[in-house]
């Protein structure tokens, strides 16, 4: 067996020895080669895996900030409407784009949950390019109908100015023509002048109170003359003269029957004996009355009053014994 031994190491050669070492050697450059890519092949798939991350993360971020910007629009659209309403204004086309971003925002978040890939990206950013160009278009529009209801609310407010100032003068002028149309009446009063007072008896014989005692019991009618002044304001037309027969113990005689009536005077109803319609004529006219009680008379002072168009234009006064 010694001898095998020696016999195998006697077969040994430089030559197998160098190859056995070769063989060992391309043996280990072929594992370090092998280790090698393995390590290489490792370290790109942990860069692989690293900008993946990336990816994601940037995609994440982009589909965040494109919610922002659907949502300042949407804000920006509302601040539009709440505009064009404090005007007294709507448009329905506003709030259809309002409705409009509304469902855009609910597509962008649910992708939050789900890939948003570069062409949905891309959609939402051209719709949000139109967006903000009506959006722009919009703010022109509503800035130049701010600017319109301005000039309108100063012109309305200029109007009412002079309105209000017209309203005073118009009132002014109406006072004055108050004052003016008082005057022009009070200048245009009659006056009863010359007024006279004379007794008939019931055989129609008349006597004035200034002669002889006249007893009130034979005392049938009452005659009254007076003359109008002349008065060149009054107007020429018809007037309405009531007399009133005032007895002594202060009231006025007063019978339908005989054609009395009642009539204002000084903010009170008064009682009116008899009345005459006669054309007023400025030539100084002469008017009658001539009165019937149908009742003996009473005994004193009697009054008698007469007015037209509101004013007490003459009196006198008699007395029956």
């Amino acid at each position: 067996m010694a001898n095998d031994t020696l016999e195998k190491e006697s077969n040994r050669t430089p030559e197998k020895d160098s190859n056995r070492k070769l063989l060992v050697v391309g043996l280990i450059i072929v594992l370090l080669s092998i280790n090698g890519i393995l390590i290489y092949m490792q370290q790109q798939k942990t860069q692989e895996n690293e900008e993946q991350k990336e990816i994601i993360k940037v995609k994440s971020t982009e589909l965040e900030n494109q919610i922002k910007v659907y949502e300042t629009l949407k804000a920006d659209f509302e601040r539009q409407s709440a505009e064009l309403k404090s005007m007294g204004l709507t448009n329905d086309s506003l709030e259809s784009r309002i409705a409009a971003i509304n469902s855009d925002l609910a597509q962008l978040r649910a992708f939050r949950n789900s890939s948003f890939t570069v062409a949905d990206q891309k959609r939402f950013q051209l719709r949000a390019q139109n967006l903000e160009m009506a959006l722009q278009k919009k703010d022109e529009e509503v800035a130049k109908l701010q600017t319109d209801n301005e000039e309108l609310f100063t012109e309305v407010k200029g109007l009412k100015t002079t309105q209000n100032k017209l309203s005073d003068s118009i009132v002014s002028l109406a006072t004055n023509n108050t004052a003016l149309s008082e005057k022009v009446a009070l200048a245009s009063k009659l006056e009863a002048q010359n007024l006279a007072v004379s007794i008939l008896n019931d055989r129609g014989k008349e006597k004035t109170d200034d002669e002889e005692e006249y007893k009130a019991k034979r005392v049938d009618k009452i005659k009254l003359t007076f003359k109008l002044g002349k008065n060149e304001v009054a107007a020429k037309e018809n007037k309405e003269i009531l007399m009133r027969l005032i007895e002594p113990d202060g009231s006025a005689l007063y019978n339908l029957a005989t054609g009395s009536g009642t009539f204002e005077y000084e903010g009170k109803e008064q009682f009116y004996t008899a009345k005459r319609d006669i054309v007023f004529d400025n030539t100084n006219q002469q008017v009658t009355f001539i009165y019937s009680k149908g009742a003996p008379f009473k005994t004193g002072k009697h009054t008698v009053e007469l007015y037209t168009e509101g004013y007490l234009i003459g009196t006198t006064s008699f007395t029956l014994k």
